[in-house]
């Protein structure tokens, strides 16, 4: 079996844009590289979106890009803007074509099905397969969302909808989310925040229809893409091992509070990229330990008081959204930390120290 300088296990999200990123700044020029994904071949799958508050390499993969949302609680909208720092959402296929017809002109890279298919005794891994020990009392974000096309013109397609908490929340955290592409296409999306114990909050066909037919009252649509996914808001388990790094997911690159990824996963090949040449002795990269600690908070009290969490969502953003903006996107500082801590209900968040 071959063997080769670098091997990246799993070709999603977090090893392509690795990848990518090695090979548009010349790293793998004289080394190889070996990429394990078992798919048969790449299509749309995903939508990935965020707040822009650093650069990236995939603004040609963005399919649209707004600086007004607004959040819903029953009888109560917030209109907001982010201006400085624009909501952009990703399309997967378009990020999977443009990065496999680049990585398809370097003759160093190679894709296999199987990990067993390369000789891994000399390579340095690159793993984006997330290690997770199943447990009752893990929270994830699960979530189905469709894109409809509808027949007449609906949307506002200057201003999306980040989340509707008016809807039924079965003891748990629920919310639509809406992403206007035009004035008759849309992503709508139901999400959860909770346990994922049982099956009974996955009827999401049906509460996606109610949603569309009943709150939004579209009765003529179609829907023409559709997808699913959970988000674990807990790290993977994690070992340091020589010769191996983490990266995606498994690399603890998710914000816990939120299910934010991308521009982590981004950040984090930027800084394997600056230090491939030594990439055995590099500091483990990791969110801020700050973060770490008032997510783990966070997501205390929405464990212990669901039905609280769409008036904290809410009031969150009472402060500057572009302040909100930078706090959920892990660019904060102590200041505006503080300015949405006192946003909060003090003496729950105080109690959730000790639980």
């Amino acid at each position: 079996m071959k063997e080769f300088d670098y091997i990246i296990i799993g070709g999603g999200c977090a090893g392509l844009s690795l990848a990518y990123e090695l090979d548009i700044h010349e790293k793998l020029h004289d080394k190889t590289l070996a990429i394990i994904e078992p798919r048969k071949d790449y299509k749309k799958d995903k939508t990935w979106s965020f707040w822009k508050v650093t650069p990236h390499n995939f603004d040609d993969c963005v399919k649209k890009s707004w600086e007004n949302f607004t959040i819903n609680i029953p009888g109560k909208t917030n209109y907001l803007e982010c201006k400085s720092y624009p909501y952009q959402s990703i399309d997967s296929g378009l990020f999977y074509e443009k990065i496999n017809n680049k990585l398809k002109g370097n003759s160093n890279i190679s894709f296999f099905k199987d990990i067993t298919e390369v000789n891994k005794k000399n390579s340095f891994i690159f793993n984006s397969v997330p290690e997770i020990k199943k447990s009752h009392l893990n929270l994830w974000q699960h979530f189905c969302g469709v894109e409809i096309e509808t027949k007449n013109n609906f949307f506002d397609e200057e201003i999306f909808n980040l989340m509707d908490f008016d809807c039924e929340q079965r003891e748990s955290v629920h919310f639509f989310y809406t992403l206007p592409y035009s004035k008759k296409k849309a992503l709508v999306e139901t999400t959860w925040l909770s346990k994922m114990n049982d099956n009974s909050q996955k009827d999401y066909d049906e509460q996606i229809k109610n949603y569309i037919e009943k709150h939004l009252k579209i009765k003529n649509y179609e829907i023409t893409y559709k997808e699913e996914g959970a988000i674990p808001l807990f790290y993977p388990l994690y070992e340091k091992e020589k010769n191996k790094i983490n990266i995606g997911t498994a690399g603890g690159m998710t914000r816990l509070s939120t299910g934010y990824t991308f521009l982590n996963i981004q950040e984090h090949c930027k800084f394997i990229r600056e230090n491939i040449e030594n990439i055995s002795n590099a500091k483990r990269f990791e969110i801020s330990k700050k973060y770490q600690f008032l997510d783990d908070i966070f997501l205390r009290v929405l464990n212990k008081h669901p039905e609280e969490m769409s008036n904290i969502f809410f009031n969150m953003f009472k402060t500057s959204p572009k302040t909100v903006i930078k706090f959920l996107s892990n660019k904060s500082n102590y200041l505006e930390d503080l300015s949405i801590i006192f946003k909060m209900p003090k003496w729950m968040f105080i109690k959730a120290l000790f639980y």
